[in-house]
């Protein structure tokens, strides 16, 4: 069958076959937060991270500021594409028990863990550098200051889904407003250039003290997240959830592949012409053209991104399937593991080319290992990924 038939055919009918370009993306997006954290450690100007390597590298610099401007933009709109699917698929009462066990479960079970082994590594580093370390108290966590450190996005998640459910219990069997939102996604899809990222862009210019180097902040420490990241992710997981609603876009998506991937390279250009490969901690004036600018390039990323899945990913392949499956595991505990391996090597005088795949190759490397012996085969493999077929 054809590529559009069978695209149409996975998506209407998801409990025979999986849309294996998305899901070969979606794990992509999250194993790149592996690339992402691991590269702190190197970036050049003043310490961000707990541990700063003696080998600076702009050039990570600049795989940071990239990675940073579509990743999770790019989560998102898959988030939102997959929750309607498996909506359509449950119905809303087991949509919502599957994202309780699958969404909900491994954030509260996991947090703590991962929390108090961050904490481990941070006693350890200061341990080395011959510093106190400040004593943890459960005393210090209130709602403004919640430590959900890279789970956050399970947090925003949740949020999504609840708010996605109550708008659709509410909304739903208006005819007129389901009219309107596929006219005003059609519209985004046409003319997307001047449109899809004005929600982020908004949000990112009004909100205060923007540092607009590290591009949307990041809602890790509290459990009221930021306006740009309910507004920009929001946004993305709109567009997801729509773009599953109107399935003859994807054909759209993957003919202008090259078309956004030229405008994605071209914007990125520019944003590294104008914001830099050094962390700048300083609001600028021009908010609104710098906002633009980032906006566009995390979307032009966005949209090329699903493209190229939907152009060259879309056949099962063995091994895209067993790290689609696994991604998920490997960024769920993969943060105490690279801050553990930057301290090992941040002290010794090898090249940052050396030092800094070799941080990821062994963190992927052995979280892989623990989810073939540990997960894959067990009952935190059905929780994370469902039942294997």
């Amino acid at each position: 069958m054809g590529d559009t038939t069978f695209i149409v055919w996975s998506i209407m009918n998801p409990t025979r076959e999986r849309l294996h370009g998305f899901d070969a993306l979606r794990g992509f997006a999250l194993l790149l937060g592996v690339v992402l954290h691991s590269a702190m450690s190197f970036l050049p100007g003043m310490q961000i991270w707990v541990v700063a390597d003696s080998q600076r590298s702009p050039v990570l610099s600049a795989t940071f500021f990239l990675i940073h401007t579509f990743r999770m933009l790019l989560f998102f709109v898959l988030a939102g594409f997959f929750a309607r699917m498996s909506l359509q698929r449950l119905g809303w009462r087991k949509f919502i028990a599957d994202r309780l066990k699958r969404i909900a479960v491994p954030l509260i079970v996991g947090l703590p863990i991962l929390f108090f082994g961050v904490l481990l590594v941070l006693t350890w580093i200061a341990a080395i550098q011959g510093r106190p370390q400040a004593p943890f108290t459960i005393s210090s966590i209130s709602p403004e200051a919640f430590p959900l450190i890279h789970l956050w996005f399970l947090y925003l998640l949740l949020i999504f889904y609840s708010v996605g459910l109550l708008a659709r219990a509410a909304l739903g069997r208006l005819t007129w407003l389901k009219m309107a939102f596929d006219a005003v996604f059609s519209l985004l899809l046409r003319f997307w250039l001047p449109i899809m990222g004005l929600p982020l862009m908004l949000s990112l210019y009004l909100y205060p003290n923007w540092l607009f180097w590290f591009g949307i902040p990041t809602p890790d420490t509290t459990l009221y997240p930021n306006s740009p990241a309910l507004i920009g992710y929001g946004s993305a997981f709109l567009f997801g959830y729509g773009l599953h609603r109107q399935i003859h876009w994807l054909e759209v998506l993957k003919k202008r592949w090259a078309i956004n991937l030229f405008l994605a390279v071209i914007s990125s250009i520019a944003c590294l012409l104008v914001f830099g490969t050094v962390p700048v901690f300083t609001p600028l004036s021009e908010k609104l053209s710098l906002a633009a600018l980032y906006s566009l390039t995390g979307w032009s990323w966005t949209l090329a991104l699903l493209g190229i899945a939907l152009r060259f990913f879309s056949s099962f392949n063995a091994t895209q399937r067993y790290f689609s499956d696994a991604a998920y595991w490997i960024y769920l505990i993969h943060l105490p593991l690279v801050m553990a391996l930057q301290t090992l090597l941040s002290g010794l005088e090898w090249a940052w080319w050396i030092k800094f795949p070799s941080i990821v190759v062994a963190t992927i490397g052995l979280t892989l290992l623990t989810y073939q012996l540990l997960v894959r085969h067990s009952f935190i493999g059905v929780i994370l990924n469902g039942k294997r077929t």
